[in-house]
């Protein structure tokens, strides 16, 4: 029979922790010695009136002896396992383990997130560091002074005869380099701590208006209800500092003027209806019953907002965008699917595939390699940009809707895609184009 509770095992535990005899448990719990043998070694089930016995003998809940391990703790620990290359964990003991030494289960559990935190600030700082023009610049300047001080010291001490004038101007200038190198190192921590506390830099238009959009959920409830055509104007002037360059504030108005077109199509509140209950939505599908292509039915889907998907049973969406280049165009990422904000994002994608079969919808389950190691259901689609013009080639953009799903099995068997290349541990990846800092062969 096979064991799918661990009871007897935690009725053992706690009668030798009381120092119990396994007579004196029987005799309380007002049965057999043999019988309740076979209990602690989960040869038989147990429940109803047995299990109250034996809990008030044990002097504990009923619910302590009888319920396993959380279930957040178990999920914990078997992403702890998948983490691991080769795996080599027994995860078919897994219940047992927690069952019955649960202090080392919280703390292996404990650990694998202290870790999982420490390498996601590790992955966000060294993406900072390649990327980020303010951070590069502070780092430049450190460097470079230093490199001035050390080459006019090493001058006064390859050379004592120096005349006591120039040998003045030496010390000098190492005193103002200094000065230099104080206010760059200090520069440089505060842009290292502007990392640390999450504020980003916003270093080109589009990170403006993704910040924008980002601060407003995505969401823009002004344009969902037959707007009129000054709404977006009114966004745009009202942002303040969330839009700041012209070119922002230009790239903004063009994002909010291809929502209101999607909103005034097919309204939030009416999608959220068509929404199948507790089950992940086909936007092919959705596209066909509306009428609509399936580019745009992503969009409005990544729209929703949390409390009309949470009516439904709905978990959020992500979505992400690129031009036939493959460069990003839009992000809209989710807290267990980031999105590179510099850099090119990982080859794997559907969103990729779409592009080399246009107009074929593509429905894909993957596995995100790393820590967090979470299972997603993936849309993606290319489709012609703009209007069609006659002996013209279409410029292509294609859009993939990323949802979470709640549980998987059989983990190994889907496709495992990253990130992008600098962050993601997959070894031996036919796309990759750079060495990753965090490695499972490492």
């Amino acid at each position: 029979m096979p064991r799918t509770t661990l009871t007897g095992s935690r009725i053992r535990d706690r009668r030798m922790g009381l120092g119990m005899r396994q007579a004196e448990l029987a005799r309380r719990a007002g049965i057999s010695a043999s019988y309740l043998n076979l209990i602690e070694h989960n040869r038989r089930r147990i429940g109803g009136k047995v299990l109250l016995a034996i809990a008030e003998a044990l002097e504990v809940e009923p619910a302590a002896l009888s319920e396993g391990a959380e279930a957040a703790l178990l999920a914990t620990l078997r992403q702890a396992a998948a983490d691991q290359v080769p795996a080599t964990a027994e995860l078919d003991r897994l219940e047992e383990f927690t069952g019955r030494f649960p202090g080392w289960a919280d703390m292996i559990a404990s650990q694998h997130q202290r870790i999982g935190a420490l390498e996601e600030a590790v992955t966000a700082l060294t993406d900072r560091l390649a990327h980020d023009p303010h951070l590069a610049a502070s780092m430049h300047e450190v460097l470079s002074t230093v490199t001035a001080i050390h080459a006019s010291a090493e001058i006064l001490v390859d050379d004592p005869g120096i005349p006591p004038e120039w040998r003045a101007r030496f010390h000098r200038n190492i005193a103002e380099d200094s000065a230099r190198l104080a206010e760059g190192a200090r520069r440089l921590v505060s842009e290292l701590e502007e990392g640390a506390s999450k504020e980003t830099v916003l270093a080109a238009p589009q990170d403006e208006v993704e910040s924008f959009f980002s601060a407003r959920g995505y969401y823009f409830p002004e344009l969902e209800s037959a707007p009129e055509a000054s709404a977006v104007s009114d966004l745009v002037d009202g942002a303040g500092s969330g839009l700041v360059s012209a070119a922002a504030k230009l790239l903004a108005r063009r994002a909010l003027e291809v929502y209101a077109q999607d909103a005034r199509i097919l309204p939030a509140a009416t999608l959220a209806e068509a929404l199948p209950e507790e089950e992940s939505p086909d936007p092919s599908q959705l596209a066909a019953r509306f009428g609509l292509d399936p580019g745009r039915m992503m969009r409005r889907l990544a729209a929703l907002p949390a409390d009309l998907l949470a009516s439904r049973g709905q978990r959020p969406f992500g979505l992400v965008a690129c031009d036939a280049s493959g460069a990003l165009t839009f992000r809209k990422p989710l807290s267990a699917f980031p999105l590179p904000r510099f850099g090119a994002a990982c080859p794997l994608w559907p969103l990729f595939q779409s592009l080399s079969r246009p107009m074929m919808p593509l429905r894909q389950v993957i596995r995100l390699a790393g820590r967090t190691d979470g299972v997603f259901v993936t849309h993606a689609i290319a489709q012609p940009a703009g209007p069609q013009v006659p002996n013209r080639d279409p410029m292509f953009e294609a859009h993939m809707l990323i949802q979470p799903m709640p549980s998987a099995t059989a983990l190994k068997e889907m496709p495992r895609v990253g990130v992008t290349c600098r962050i993601c541990p997959k070894p031996a990846c036919r796309g990759r184009r750079e060495p990753a800092i965090m490695a499972e062969d490492a």
